[in-house]
């Protein structure tokens, strides 16, 4: 059941940058890609962004404070994955055959300020709204609250926290936030296709475990293609359709302009650094 919430006021109209990426990128290029434009929406260079992207190849994604030995790295290379850390919290994520959206923005934009369950609701209800424009109607906001402790999976699609999406009681969607810097960033993952327990096949476990992580795992969590009950290929869970349809679903709920852009010359240069100094680097991911 979804949490109880105040009703809030509707928005004044703000114009947002919107990015679809239809080419795919790597896991550091898209996690500095992320932080490059927070950083800029903070400093008021750039608007706040909405945007859409995809990884190639997959890759597995730890969460800020995860520890690197929850992951098999041996699989990880074996299968030809990427490996990130995020600068947002949470457990790994293979990101494969999926929608990534990221939300970046100054923490003073209304849909943003508060605390991290306020922005959090505020972005749920437009998931929301966008998955039922998809085709989903028994779509909500999780109830629960938000997952942390030594007995949590490292597996982040294991079980819903509180203003993450779930269809028919099964996780579709989640998403992780941090705030810094006077900036936002939330970004979250869609999986489209496939099979969500792949990444069971590149977490530290003993087989036992494994077996029930993935039985866990397939009870608990879906696709969008599942959840709609069509196949795999059909264009309703192409990434671009459903990039399309939940952009416009965020301008109606929030009441923004969305305003087609891409990365400017500086968010490339500032993610190239990144990449370098952070994301590529060692010390960064084998967190431990």
């Amino acid at each position: 059941m979804s949490p109880a919430t105040p009703p809030t006021e509707p928005f004044a109209a703000s114009t947002w940058r919107l990015i679809i990426d239809d080419e795919p990128r790597t896991g550091m290029a898209n996690m500095a890609i992320d932080q490059a434009v927070a950083e800029a929406c903070a400093a008021g260079e750039s608007l706040p962004t909405l945007r859409f992207y995809r990884w190639d190849p997959p890759a597995v994604s730890v969460g800020r404070h995860q520890f690197i030995s929850d992951i098999d790295l041996e699989a990880v290379e074996a299968r030809g994955y990427d490996i990130v850390r995020r600068t947002t919290g949470g457990r790994a994520i293979l990101h494969t055959d999926e929608l990534t959206y990221s939300v970046a923005g100054p923490d003073v934009d209304p849909r943003l300020s508060g605390g991290v369950m306020e922005a959090y609701l505020r972005l749920s209800n437009a998931l929301v709204l966008g998955l039922q424009r998809l085709g989903l109607r028994d779509v909500e906001k999780a109830g629960g609250h938000v997952r942390a402790g030594p007995d949590v999976s490292a597996a982040c699609f294991e079980d819903p926290s509180a203003y993450e999406i779930v269809v028919g009681g099964r996780k579709l969607m989640g998403s992780a936030q941090s705030r810094r810097a006077r900036h936002v960033l939330q970004h979250g993952s869609l999986p489209l296709t496939g099979d969500v327990t792949r990444l069971v096949d590149v977490l530290v476990l003993d087989e036992a475990t494994r077996a029930q992580l993935r039985q866990d795992l397939a009870a608990h969590a879906c696709t969008l293609a599942s959840a709609l009950g069509v196949d795999d290929a059909v264009p309703e869970v192409g990434f671009r359709h459903v990039a399309d349809i939940m952009a416009g679903a965020f301008a109606d709920e929030l009441t923004l302009v969305l305003k087609p852009a891409t990365l400017s010359p500086a968010e490339l240069r500032r993610s190239a650094q990144l990449i370098r100094e952070q994301f590529a680097n060692a010390s960064w991911t084998n967190y431990r």
